[in-house]
């Protein structure tokens, strides 16, 4: 019976959402993907096991920040802090900090153990991510920390601002803005069908039915709509 109706809570929370603006996290990510998100395409819904998953990781983030803020050897500038209003996109860091010598943007990251494990260097996509924050808050460092969700371990990995990198993101995401606003899907990804986007990709079916370049919007939503 809770089984039940705690799955339907998570399940009708990811429903019929509409994206308007980009996320930080959609930097450096497939562009066909996050364009079908924006259309609101067919997807293949994540479960509500993964959907908690993302609730217990914004336990994890509380519970650092729980630490942070009781120490007299960290300064918690801010947390949850809102980048400025932009008009192409849109985001919040986890804090930033300051050691007493220099600022730094902090963004918090969790995962499961054998990932954790494998760890060795912090993960491109979150460089990416990290690249804009430091971009718009015009902070020359921050820090990825990577959370262990099963067994709480912690690694962190200081990352220094790449004036070109995040230009270069801002460069992509306005590119796809006007693909968007064009109606015109993005070509796939270079590393399809091999990609680790193609394996997690809620949009994997629907991309496997196009063309590898770019295509139509109006004409492919028919051909969905199809079958």
């Amino acid at each position: 019976m809770l089984k039940e109706i705690i799955d339907k809570y998570y399940l009708d929370r990811q429903r019929n959402k509409e994206q308007r603006h980009f996320y930080i996290s959609d930097a450096g990510k497939c562009s066909r993907a996050v364009f079908f998100k924006f259309k609101n395409a067919p997807r293949k819904e994540m479960g509500a096991n993964i959907l908690r998953l993302f609730d217990h990781g914004d336990h994890m983030h509380k519970l650092i920040m729980k630490s942070l803020l009781s120490t007299r050897d960290i300064h918690v500038v801010a947390s949850e802090v809102n980048i400025a209003p932009q008009e192409i996109i849109s985001g919040r860091a986890d804090a930033i900090i300051s050691d007493g010598k220099q600022l730094y943007v902090l963004d918090i990251k969790s995962m499961n153990s054998m990932i954790f494990r494998n760890l060795i260097q912090a993960k491109e996509e979150n460089v990416e991510q990290l690249q804009l924050y430091l971009h718009y808050f015009k902070i020359p460092k921050g820090i990825l920390l990577y959370v262990d969700k099963d067994k709480l371990e912690l690694k962190e990995f200081i990352v220094s601002y790449n004036q070109i990198q995040a230009e270069s993101l801002l460069k992509q995401l306005t590119v796809l803005k006007k693909q968007i606003d064009s109606n015109t899907i993005p070509s796939r990804l270079a590393d399809y069908p091999d990609g680790w986007q193609c394996n997690y990709c809620q949009f994997r079916e629907i991309c496997d039915m196009g063309a590898p370049d770019e295509m139509k919007w109006d004409d492919f939503k028919q051909k969905i709509e199809s079958q």
